[in-house]
């Protein structure tokens, strides 16, 4: 009597649904982020912009936990981030009061919805030629967005709270939730964001954190404390996590920490025997390892 042999059952297409569908809710979440801006909800289009921001963390790792990247993996996360961390931070900087400004706002947002479109396709070129490496060069998209709604967050949140009884603290949140103060960040902050992203200052990654000599049981108290600071202040602490991130990259460049990294590779020409659209991307698997299935453009928190 011959034994009985259990095969494994095999996922088949199925590991390659599972991931894009996460990149598609990324994508839903950027267009609903939209919707709510023309419906004049700004803290929901915000909050949408950080939940695209979750999904494109998702997708990556679970596109490498079932080994299901994909070219097409790769190339649809990229577009969907374009839409959820360029399109719908550039549409809600506008409605949000660059809108007051004419055309000089208007293009304010265009350059930073260009620039992020930029950023994605020069990280695209770099994988699959296989230029990539532990830093990242520029400021991700992931975070750039990040840094634009959670400002909106924490204006919108002070215009919401009850009027506080010191007239000192009140005064400073009249003028933390004027006009003035609101189109000013903003019509500053997109263009100097927008450069970070195509510069070619090198900014770390999440990789370059290390945790040693901290036992479990402490850790784990840390990230409890943490998370209640996070439940208080959530939109503020948001805030000021992406802008020291968004403004690391420069000091560290400045006090001469990190050099500013060459890309004149990314237009050069496949050789005879090569191709950079056949060739997989390097190290596929991960806003921007990232959104979809690339080792990570965006967000330096991914793995």
């Amino acid at each position: 009597m011959k034994p009985i042999v259990l095969k494994p059952k095999r996922l088949g297409s199925a590991v390659y649904i599972l991931p894009n569908l996460l990149t598609t809710g990324n994508l839903f979440f950027g267009f609903y982020s939209i919707v709510k801006t023309l419906d004049g909800k700004f803290t929901l289009a915000a909050l949408a912009v950080l939940m695209a921001a979750v999904f494109d963390l998702l997708d990556g790792r679970v596109a490498r936990l079932t080994k299901g990247t994909s070219n097409f993996g790769v190339q649809y996360d990229s577009l969907c981030d374009l839409v959820s961390f360029g399109l719908a931070p550039a549409f809600l900087m506008y409605q949000y009061g660059l809108n007051s400004l004419g055309r000089f706002g208007w293009i304010a947002c265009f350059l930073f919805l260009a620039c992020g479109a930029l950023r994605l396709a020069r990280f695209n070129v770099q994988s699959a030629i296989g230029k990539t490496s532990g830093d990242f060069i520029g400021l991700p998209i992931p975070m750039a967005a990040g840094l634009i709604v959670c400002f909106v967050a924490v204006v919108e949140n002070l215009a919401e709270s009850p009027e506080i009884g010191f007239w000192s603290i009140q005064f400073l949140q009249d003028i933390a939730t004027s006009r003035p103060v609101k189109v000013g960040f903003l019509v500053v902050a997109a263009p100097l964001i927008a450069l970070a992203m195509v510069s070619n200052v090198t900014y770390r990654s999440h990789k370059a954190i290390r945790i040693k000599g901290i036992k479990p049981f402490r850790l784990l108290v840390v990230l409890v404390s943490v998370t209640a600071f996070i439940a208080l202040q959530p939109e503020l602490l948001g805030f000021l996590i992406f802008l020291t991130y968004a403004l690391s990259g420069p000091f560290e460049w400045f006090i001469g920490w990190k050099k500013a990294e060459d890309e004149q590779e990314i237009f050069a020409f496949p050789g005879e025997d090569e191709s950079v659209i056949d060739e997989p991307p390097h190290e596929q698997g991960g806003l921007e390892d990232y959104g979809e299935h690339k080792e990570s453009e965006e967000t330096p928190f991914k793995d």
